[in-house]
């Protein structure tokens, strides 16, 4: 199979996808822990993740895992963390936003709520800047993600393996083929660590205001972001029109702070 070196031409992107889904999950990720030299799982511990996580246990692939903490995290979520860290002693790195270690400091420095005033800017906040620091600083060349084409969305059409076109970074999304019933009959059957908020009808989750259990009927994601047209964070749109719209924002309020003094 073709390896990923730069530049990587669409031809061998499409065929490696094409070998790749013929694979299962553990073989996709031992063929990636061979692939990179520097690669990490990213993960927010939802059931995706975990499943990933116990897979490369079970197989003795050791990958550090990037997590992102974005201040706004659920209790349940942040205890998650800990079990599986102590379950499976993968190397954890933790980034917050810049310049906070707390939701006290978050505040301080953005205002309160800013999900609900300029959701793009808190996106990238507590998001997109933490996670492109994780990556400077550790010099990361490949992650492995939890996403799924069965979460629908942006995420219908997900390839095994993507590399984004602003930034070069290679994605991997070893469960890309599988289902949420397949995530959860694994989960269960492997006795894997999972949120209890699962069992009270979440099936996605993210930070506690924008996240709600699923109703009957509903798609996996439909807990996320209820009422908008959002399905994606901004983890994975587009680096650079997310860091001009944050520039642009921050310079406006500045803008205005200076009209009102």
């Amino acid at each position: 199979m073709p390896s990923l070196s730069a530049p990587v031409l669409q031809l061998d992107l499409d065929h490696i996808n094409a070998k790749l889904a013929a694979m299962e999950p553990h073989q996709i990720l031992a063929w990636a822990s061979t692939t990179f030299p520097s690669l990490y799982q990213e993960t927010a511990f939802g059931p995706s993740g975990n499943v990933i996580t116990d897979i490369l246990s079970s197989h003795n692939i050791s990958v550090p895992v990037i997590f992102i903490d974005t201040l706004h995290h659920f209790d349940e979520t942040l205890a998650l963390a800990r079990r599986s860290q102590s379950r499976y002693d993968f190397s954890l790195h933790t980034f917050k936003p810049e310049g906070c270690e707390t939701r006290a400091d978050f505040i301080a420095r953005h205002g309160d709520n800013l999900w609900a005033r300029n959701d793009d800017l808190y996106d990238y906040a507590v998001k997109v800047e933490p996670a492109r620091r994780a990556y400077e600083q550790l010099a990361v060349r490949a992650v492995i993600t939890g996403r799924r084409r069965s979460q629908k969305g942006d995420r219908a059409l997900l390839p095994i393996v993507e590399i984004e076109s602003a930034t070069g970074l290679v994605k991997i999304n070893p469960l890309a083929m599988w289902s949420f019933q397949q995530v959860w009959a694994y989960l269960r059957a492997n006795n894997v660590p999972y949120n209890v908020l699962l069992d009270q009808g979440y099936k996605s989750v993210g930070d506690y205001h924008s996240t709600r259990p699923v109703k009957e009927g509903e798609d996996e994601r439909a807990g996320r972001w209820a009422g908008s047209e959002k399905t994606e964070c901004g983890l994975h749109k587009d680096y650079f029109k997310m860091r001009a719209a944050a520039a642009a924002a921050a310079a406006a309020t500045a803008t205005a702070a200076t009209l009102q003094a």
